[in-house]
């Protein structure tokens, strides 16, 4: 998953930015001739965009021009496209942006027949299909409309010189004044939400009296109070919230714990091991988010046939690969050629996940931080759309972090609509 910039510094730069690209794409060329993708910042494989051309003219006979713009905010995204009606042929939102997506009508089917190329969106794992269809909406089941990219954990990265083991599989650790002036925490208002609530409950959890998932998705003025609460409580003893700093300030030793993705955690340990820093991360044992990134068709695509063609090339499973190893996340795709690729004979650990890749991948040697075994994912849920209760949870995180967090947000959505069209992005790449 990629950060939430919840941050006036960030968010005034990116007004200017927005402001100075004026400029429209204009080519020339027939738009069906042109795929305009807009994902997340260093989010697909090098080559994967010159790929995907050459698979696309074997495919079809026909050339494609790429237009690839990137964005590091959710609701900028859709605010683009909801009220800019920007043509972006195929975007990779996450999933509490899918399901809102859905409510609005705003998503065309993907299709999946294709003239001389497999289905390639088959090789998604049937656990991941069902997560993303818990999205579906009356009349329209997601996976026709979503088809998931990336998954991970939220969970604690942390230096093992300083937190031991057995602290780290506990969210306590970040209440605990031992490690205050140490801890970083994510900026997302939704991660930090449902770790309040979470670690409030940490005792009915236990007991079986209540599940993660009834938690994270629990906005009643009770739950949102309770939150808030937990969440000041905590502020004393964080160092700083962090939308992607964190990680080098893990591997430099200037913070010990660090409430992150697992996606960063991989880097951060990578780079940590190369300098002699102990790091590790751990999914805490009252339970955590499990969060989806995905490719959708957005309503106004000018070319759903192309973004069709993308979506399923991005399936194939040498291309997951290849996405894999440059971000550090874990595809969807669950193939015996990911399996065996992953499979690592030097960890003293099995897992199991025969939830992800079937009943052979009952114990394997992979990557714990990348593949969560079964019983971490058991205790873990999405957390959903807020809906009519984001401003009010927003509301709490601006009160929290003491900024101008709502505020901001308003005025950055308000810029993108003013300022349309704005067809080149935050950062744009033609192909």
């Amino acid at each position: 998953m990629c950060y939430y910039v919840n941050n006036m510094k960030r968010i005034i730069p990116a007004i200017l930015l927005l402001l100075a690209l004026t400029g429209c794409y204009n080519s020339g060329e027939p738009r069906e001739r042109v795929l305009k993708i807009y994902n997340w910042a260093d989010y697909i494989g090098e080559g994967v965009l010159e790929d995907f051309q050459a698979y696309y003219k074997e495919q079809t006979g026909e050339n494609i021009r790429i237009v690839y713009q990137t964005f590091d905010i959710n609701e900028i995204m859709l605010t683009k496209i909801e009220k800019g009606h920007e043509d972006f042929d195929v975007v990779c939102p996450s999933e509490y942006i899918i399901e809102r997506m859905l409510k609005k009508h705003l998503l065309l089917p993907i299709d999946t027949n294709f003239a001389h190329s497999p289905n390639y969106m088959n090789n998604v794992a049937p656990f991941i299909r069902k997560q993303i269809n818990k999205l579906s909406q009356p009349g329209e089941k997601a996976s026709r409309y979503a088809v998931c990219y990336m998954w991970g954990t939220a969970g604690i990265l942390y230096n093992r010189a300083y937190v031991p083991d057995s602290v780290a599989l506990s969210w306590d650790c970040l209440w605990n004044k031992k490690y205050a002036g140490k801890i970083l925490m994510k900026d997302s208002y939704r991660d930090a939400y449902g770790t309040a609530v979470i670690y409030a409950h940490a005792k009915e959890l236990k007991e079986g009296t209540v599940t993660v998932e009834e938690l994270m998705n629990d906005y009643s003025p009770r739950a949102m109070e309770l939150a808030e609460k937990y969440l000041k409580a905590l502020k004393p003893n964080i160092a700083g919230w962090e939308a992607d700093f964190g990680k080098e300030m893990m591997t430099k030793n200037k913070a010990w714990l660090n409430m992150t993705w697992s996606g960063d955690a991989i880097w951060a340990i990578e780079e940590a091991n190369a300098v002699g820093v102990d790091l590790d991360y751990e999914v805490p044992e009252e339970g955590s988010n499990i969060w989806y990134d995905g490719w959708v068709i957005p309503k106004y695509a000018r070319n759903p046939e192309a973004a069709s063609y993308f979506i399923n090339f991005m399936c194939r499973p040498d291309i997951a690969l290849r996405n894999m190893d440059f971000c550090g996340y874990v595809s969807s795709i669950a193939t015996p050629e990911i399996l065996e690729e992953k499979i690592d004979t030097t960890l003293h650990y099995y897992s199991d996940l025969s939830y992800f890749f079937g009943p052979g991948a009952d114990s394997v040697q992979i990557d714990k931080i990348q593949y969560p075994d079964r019983k971490v994912v058991e205790r873990c849920a999405m957390i959903r759309d807020f809906g009519d209760k984001t401003k009010e949870v927003l509301d709490i995180w601006s009160r929290i972090k003491g900024d101008n967090l709502g505020v901001g947000i308003t005025i950055l959505i308000f810029v993108v609509v003013a300022a349309h069209p704005i067809n080149q992005g935050e950062n744009s790449l033609i192909l």
